[in-house]
């Protein structure tokens, strides 16, 4: 029998986690039904790196953007800049953007100029918004929610983690949430349950590697193969079979990625 087809649909493969395997973390990946993958940059200098990564292999495609983290030491990304990005045929999303309080409370105002660049962004070229969002739900659903009220983009919360409160605004918007490893640890239930309130149309699934390995990895690196581990969490959570999961989530990730699945529907 065919392993059903999934894509993981946020990694990072350019991390020296991963230096000199690439070809082997495909290949995995491969094997356990994960066809493709779009790998993250979070520094728009590295951009070039994640780029000739989706260029040198098939599966891979690659979004870029500053993560909030990094926003007060990184230069403030302009519209300009990931309008041209996205110019790159396998250049899929924006970001990843958003907030994040947790470790980064003091760039607070930087990291929502940059979040506002990158919503721009968004609305110009048509591409999806890839959100990182931790410890700010009532900003980020604030600004999500201006953005969208001036001009409608489309956006999916990357690992996602938050709130109810803040899955429902995301939901609300026509936004997507993504199932990272997080959804697969025992003391998740609550997490878990916040996906099943979620319409199944709107879910993905996506590894955050080298972060985050679902059990039985956890602890220990990421990497794309182990999305399916997350995707049979995500099944039994929707009181689907795997099977049924895997076709959902590819159809919500080939509506949301759109210029992805035209890419492969014209190889």
């Amino acid at each position: 029998m065919n392993t059903p087809e999934i894509t993981d649909s946020h990694c990072h493969l350019d991390f020296p986690d991963f230096d000199g395997e690439l070809p082997e973390i495909i290949a995995r990946a491969n094997d356990a039904g994960v066809t493709r993958m779009v790998t993250i940059c979070t520094r728009l200098r590295n951009a070039p790196q994640v780029r000739a990564i989706a260029e040198a292999h098939d599966p891979v495609f690659w979004a870029g953007g500053t993560h909030p983290m990094s926003a007060a030491e990184e230069p403030m990304a302009t519209l300009e800049e990931l309008v041209a990005l996205a110019r790159h045929p396998k250049f899929v999303g924006i970001g990843e953007s958003g907030l994040d309080y947790h470790y980064t409370a003091d760039s607070a105002e930087v990291q929502k100029d940059s979040l506002r660049v990158h919503i721009e962004a968004a609305q110009a070229t048509g591409l999806p918004l890839i959100i990182h969002a931790r410890a700010a739900d009532d900003d980020m659903a604030q600004i999500l929610r201006e953005g969208f009220n001036r001009q409608p983009y489309s956006c999916v919360m990357h690992c996602f983690s938050s709130s109810a409160d803040l899955a429902r605004a995301a939901i609300d918007l026509g936004f997507y949430l993504s199932m990272s490893g997080i959804a697969a640890f025992p003391r998740s239930q609550e997490l878990r349950d916040i996906f099943a309130a979620a319409p199944v149309d709107r879910i993905l699934v996506e590894t955050d590697s080298p972060y985050l390995a679902p059990p039985p990895h956890r602890g220990r690196r990421n990497e794309p193969a182990y999305s399916a581990l997350t995707a049979r969490i995500g099944a039994d959570v929707f009181h689907m079979s795997y099977e049924e999961f895997a076709t959902q989530t590819q159809a919500n990730f080939d509506r949301l990625f759109w210029k992805a699945a035209e890419w492969q529907a014209a190889a």
